[in-house]
């Protein structure tokens, strides 16, 4: 005659046997049960992580890759995002010995949450420990002692973007200038003042340029203003900044 036996009393004794609490036979007296159903329940909880077998609607078929399978290819993405897919196949095949076709990679990375996006370059030199120090060297200043240099670049390029949107099937087509023509170079310092020292050369700046400018404009707004604490207008101008005082230099 069949019986129903709880969930709770198969997970309690499976419970008991693997922390060795109990003896086996004194398992089967306190839950009532037999001793191949104890090994049934146990080998489903085992393979399946359940006490119960639950029914199979229209599986489909097997999955090529594993969990072990999926998640080499995860870490693999995480080192390193702009892996072909051809490249995760071969390394799959040659670490896992395991063919598929880079559809199924694709699928499976798509359905772990992976998705294919425009990357976001950082400097290979970054370093956290670096800039954390930095900060915390420049926290022991005020922010009107502190002054910022750099420098960008224009052509006739510079505007152009580098997406656009069109029908799906369709490229985004856009007339632009192709050539750079003349290139300008601007370098500046930055304060809470706002820009007060710039430099613009045309073409790049060389290094007997950008000395020049560190010394004859960078260093004498720096020399000839005496620093004392900032005050503010009722404006929310600063007045006796460090940086006051100083001439714009083209």
């Amino acid at each position: 005659m069949y019986r129903k036996i709880s969930r709770d009393v198969k997970i309690a004794a499976i419970s008991l046997y693997e922390h060795g609490q109990l003896p086996l036979k004194d398992i089967l007296n306190c839950v009532g049960f037999s001793e191949s159903t104890f090994y049934r329940v146990l080998y489903l909880w085992r393979t399946t992580g359940d006490i119960v077998r639950h029914a199979i609607k229209n599986p489909g078929q097997s999955c090529l890759l594993h969990h072990d399978d999926i998640q080499y290819l995860l870490r693999l993405v995480r080192h390193s995002p702009d892996w072909f897919l051809d490249e995760l196949l071969r390394l799959l095949e040659h670490n896992h010995f395991i063919s598929v076709h880079y559809t199924t990679i694709h699928c499976e990375l798509e359905r772990a949450g992976m998705s294919t996006k425009k990357l976001k370059v950082i400097a290979i030199k970054r370093s956290k420990p670096t800039r954390m120090n930095y900060i915390r060297e420049a926290a022991e200043y005020p922010p009107e002692y502190l002054g910022f240099l750099d420098e960008t670049s224009k052509n006739d390029k510079t505007p152009a973007c580098q997406r656009g949107r069109a029908p799906k099937g369709k490229r985004a087509v856009k007339r632009q200038k192709f050539v750079r023509a003349r290139r300008a170079t601007a370098t500046a310092l930055l304060t809470l003042d706002g820009i007060v020292a710039s430099k613009v050369v045309e073409g790049s700046m060389k290094r007997k340029e950008y000395l020049e400018f560190l010394e004859f404009q960078v260093v004498l707004t720096v020399v000839f203003t005496v620093p004392r604490p900032a005050e503010r207008t009722s404006y929310g101008q600063r007045k006796n900044s460090p940086w006051r005082g100083s001439s714009r230099a083209m």
